[in-house]
């Protein structure tokens, strides 16, 4: 019997982060059976998340869309909408401007994310739902699932992995799959 390959994998259970032994600025993801090494805040885990603090929060985050970097990435498989980067693509992250929370566009003076990276943290960058939808004000922004720095460095609050993790994960994911962080 042939499968359909336009339709995604089954999705193994679900999508949980936990806290890795030892270190707080550690993690394990788990998808079904696999279980990949992640980076998390630098200052760990919490449930009361503020702008700034460094921590990423602990709930449960329906994944919105993506973006990658179409210059050093391609054919990447996924169900999820993953839009191209361009070099004026920016994430608000100053509480007090209308856009908070939000892309922006270059040139933009409040202080703001860059999406399209040098350092390739951002070459496959997933937006998760974390006062996104609910938005309130100093509750934290730009909460992502993206690329680790070398040696697994702590985010300002966003979940890291692995390239080569990133693409095995990918597949099983599309808008609305949940990330639950324990």
């Amino acid at each position: 019997m042939l499968k359909n390959r336009k339709n995604p994998p089954k999705s193994p259970a679900k999508l949980i982060l936990r806290a890795a032994p030892r270190y707080k600025t550690r993690a394990l993801l788990q998808l079904g059976h696999l279980t990949f090494q992640a980076a998390i805040g630098r200052n760990g885990r919490t449930c009361l998340k503020r702008e700034g603090d460094g921590k990423t929060p602990m709930t449960t985050m329906p994944i919105l869309y993506g973006f990658h970097r179409g210059d050093r990435i391609s054919a990447l498989k996924t169900s999820l909408t993953m839009h191209r980067t361009r070099s004026d693509m920016l994430w608000c992250d100053a509480p007090a401007d209308p856009n908070y929370n939000r892309p922006a566009k270059a040139p933009f003076k409040p202080s703001h994310e860059e999406i399209q990276r040098q350092d390739g943290l951002y070459d496959v960058c997933l937006v998760l739902d974390w006062n996104i939808t609910s938005r309130r004000r100093n509750l934290g922004s730009a909460i992502f699932m993206h690329m680790i720095r070398p040696g697994y460095e702590p985010t300002a609050g966003c979940v890291a992995l692995h390239p080569r993790d990133m693409r095995r994960i990918l597949p099983f994911l599309r808008k609305g799959r949940k990330i639950m962080v324990l």
